[in-house]
């Protein structure tokens, strides 16, 4: 029986699909500045509303509001670095909505959209960024109609942490606008931080500096937000936070070694902080420097084996491509079983064609035809659907082979 040919090894992956959204879109926002959003309330300040308008047709414009609150560790203390803040609702959409600033405060604006940036641990999303602690929300979150958010909820994301939950049902845009602190409890799995120790031993100066960088950031101001960045690390040279802020605004402005310098500098300065490692994976990834690339997402997994499956999606085709299918396999499976909502459909791809590797066709066909369900709009699907036609074929022709074994079932149409 013939091998896969070609299909010994994982090929055509859309990189944009798989990698943090400051790697895969710094380019795509280089010279494309966006207005800054207005300022928005604090979880202790009053919101004055306006009520819904009609235009020419008939229908209410659009009302702008706001909800505001807080994030706290279980020490009672605020995150000394950004958190964000993701809703979820009807447990079918669990997109981020805004960022905590320096005092773990956050605000959340439905109804009026604004240019902001995405950011890196959430992946490229329309409609997601931050400035100034705020994130616009998509049309399905402010399509409410009678102003209310039925089956919503407010949650904080850091990995390592398991969040409170604020439920959203009852609340309507004529209510107080605090949602109150939402608390993050520290997993005892996770070896890792999101939130680097040497945050808390930074001194003020460096603290300020960090705190003004943010700011500029959050601005897309990449020149100042460099320069504070640069005051933050210098101050304090162990900083780690500042060392990966600092990496990620050299990305903006398309400095890739400078970039990759400042993550390294984040790695050497607390080697359990995680943020590092994967927009260090993922420069190796793209130059195909696939042991490097097994080496820092293993390392990630051992720190935090629950929150980052690209992680074990990029270790995964690393492997396979450095002929080590068992590694490869398993890493993959993990990034399924981590990935229940399917927001990395790529890993049945991935998986798939592994698994046609090793002359597993039924499973192969299995994970390719529950791929091309999830991402019909695929770039490459025409090139995938003949893939799944080969190892049909494939699979027919040693069923053929075995007495008594029956065909696999002919693959359905896809719409």
């Amino acid at each position: 029986m013939r091998h896969l040919g070609h299909f010994l090894t994982v090929t055509g992956l859309v990189l944009g699909s798989i990698l943090p959204a400051r790697t895969a879109s710094a380019q795509a926002r280089q010279g494309t500045p966006s207005p800054t959003a207005p300022a928005a309330p604090t979880a202790t300040s009053s919101t004055s509303i306006t009520p819904p308008r009609s235009n020419n047709t008939g229908q209410p414009l659009q009302r702008s509001w706001y909800l505001s609150g807080r994030v706290l560790m279980d020490d009672g203390s605020a995150p000394p670095d950004s958190v964000t803040i993701r809703r979820n609702c009807g447990g079918a959409s669990d997109k981020p909505v805004a960022y905590t600033d320096s005092k773990g405060r956050f605000s959340v604006q439905f109804g009026q959209p604004q240019a902001l940036i995405p950011d890196a641990s959430v992946g490229s999303e329309p409609g997601v960024g931050r400035v100034d602690g705020s994130i616009r929300s998509d049309s399905q979150f402010d399509s409410f109609g009678n102003g209310r958010l039925d089956g919503c909820e407010l949650l904080a994301a850091l990995p390592g942490y398991r969040s409170d939950v604020v439920e959203l049902g009852a609340r309507s845009y004529m209510d107080n606008p605090d949602v109150g602190s939402i608390v993050l409890h520290r997993l005892a799995k996770v070896a890792g931080n999101s939130i680097s120790a040497t945050s808390y031993e930074a001194p003020p100066e460096a603290r300020k500096a960090y705190d003004k960088g943010l700011d500029a950031e959050r601005k897309q101001k990449w020149p100042e937000a460099q320069a504070q960045f640069q005051k933050a690390t210098g101050a304090y040279s162990k900083y780690a936070a500042a060392w990966f802020e600092l990496g990620t605004v050299y990305q903006h402005q398309d400095n890739k070694e400078q970039s990759r310098d400042a993550f390294r500098k984040s790695l050497e300065a607390d080697r359990r902080f995680l943020k590092p490692y994967l927009p260090l994976a993922s420069m190796a990834f793209e130059e195909r420097d696939w042991a490097q690339t097994a080496d820092l997402t293993q390392t990630l997994a051992q720190l935090d084996e629950v929150d980052y499956p690209q992680a074990f999606l990029l270790n995964a085709i690393a492997n396979s491509k450095l002929g080590k299918p068992d590694a490869a396999e398993k890493s993959a499976r993990e990034a399924l079983r981590l990935d229940p909502k399917h927001q990395l459909p790529r890993v049945e791809y991935v998986l798939g064609m592994i698994l046609a590797g090793r002359q597993d066709y039924d499973g192969a066909l299995q994970m390719l035809r529950g791929y091309i369900q999830r991402a019909p709009n695929a770039p490459d699907i025409a090139e995938i659907k003949k893939q799944i036609g080969q190892i049909e074929t494939l699979a027919a022709a040693r069923a053929a082979e075995t007495p008594g074994a029956a065909p696999p079932p002919p693959d359905r149409p896809t719409p």
